[in-house]
């Protein structure tokens, strides 16, 4: 079976952590979820309300996570996926996060970002030359790690595929797919 590795956090967006999840499944895939230790996270759920200038958060559902980035040997994943919420705002900081993610970049595998998702590639220093979304507020961050900003539901860079938020995921997964399956296909056993 191919795998999908899933890097994430507490605070992690709910909805970004489990359509990804749920959604790879059902293709076919194995998704393990690794955070910086393998424990139960609590997931939160971030809405927009009319008359806030930014959204609000409220907690969401708890979620084990597989293994802790220590243990994760990227070499057994095909692809890599990168939810948002406030989780990348700290997994960012954790130098095995950081390993996990080069690995991917270095070796071409399809990485799937989305909302503050690419807080993470920025501070893995993967970004310079590339054309990225994420959520409007991350422009400056991504644009400071060398990358263009674009403002789209699913931006295809190479086998990078970005997106805003939560909204986004028909179009963000769908190019997610379209990449994964060019380049990490399921084997169809019968």
């Amino acid at each position: 079976m191919t795998r999908i590795l899933l890097l994430t956090g507490d605070a992690a967006e709910d909805l970004e952590v489990m359509y990804p999840y749920q959604r790879l499944l059902e293709e076919g895939y194995e998704v393990d979820i690794a955070a910086p230790s393998a424990k139960k996270l609590q997931f939160v759920v971030h809405d927009f309300v009319d008359g806030f200038d930014t959204y609000t958060e409220k907690p969401g559902h708890t979620w084990p996570a597989d293994k802790a980035f220590a243990d994760v040997d990227p070499s057994e994943y095909a692809a890599l996926v990168l939810p948002g919420g406030r989780a990348p705002e700290y997994i960012r900081t954790n130098e095995e996060c950081l390993r996990l993610v080069r690995h991917f970049f270095e070796a071409d595998k399809p990485v799937a970002a989305l909302c503050h998702g690419p807080l993470v590639l920025a501070a893995a220093g993967v970004l310079n030359g590339r054309t990225v979304s994420a959520y409007p507020a991350c422009a400056p961050d991504v644009r400071g790690a060398g990358a263009a900003f674009a403002d789209s539901a699913a931006q295809v860079d190479g086998v990078l595929v970005t997106g805003r938020a939560w909204p986004d995921h028909p179009y963000w997964m769908r190019e997610f797919l379209n990449v994964l399956r060019a380049k990490a296909p399921i084997a169809l056993t019968r």
